[in-house]
């Protein structure tokens, strides 16, 4: 008889998703100073804080996130500067492929989980991970905001919510 393990393996987000480039890189107007780039390598999942000195690329930051935690990450990146919906994380979140179908599946069962009462329950998951990389880009001056009955929006960060 064969031993089946049942923990799930890690797998590099690019796999997962589909993309192209390794790492993506985003300027973020208006949470960036000019001429900053953040840079995520999905392979390695790690996010960079980049910028140039003398001419040559210089990395303030970097900070490492889970497969999960940049399923979450990485829809808020590229919704920026606009609020990312909750059907576009729970559907990054769930299948780790954002597509027109996933999208609406998942819009469907938030409807139906508000319907029922247990819309909480649905998107625990997704909060918790939204959790712990809120304490991930706090260091970038990044913080990830929830508005209320809508999805999550990436905003600066207060100095002092930095230090903590």
């Amino acid at each position: 008889m064969q031993k089946v393990s049942l923990r799930k393996v890690k797998t590099p987000l690019s796999y997962v998703q589909d993309i192209d480039e390794e790492v993506m890189h985003f300027s973020l107007q208006g949470l960036l100073a000019p001429g900053h780039t953040l840079a995520l390598n999905t392979t390695l999942g790690t996010l960079s804080h980049l910028t140039s000195k003398h001419d040559l690329p210089y990395m303030l930051m970097e900070q490492q996130f889970t497969t999960s935690e940049i399923c979450v990450l990485l829809p808020l990146l590229e919704s920026y500067p606009y609020y990312c919906p909750y059907e576009v994380l729970l559907a990054s979140f769930t299948s780790g492929r954002v597509t027109e179908t996933t999208i609406e599946r998942c819009r469907l069962r938030l409807q139906e989980a508000q319907e029922a009462g247990v819309w909480d329950q649905e998107m625990r998951p997704v909060r918790n991970v939204l959790s712990r990389t809120r304490i991930k880009t706090r260091p970038f001056g990044i913080e990830i905001s929830s508005i209320l009955e809508t999805g999550y929006i990436l905003m600066f960060a207060a100095k002092r919510r930095q230090a903590q």
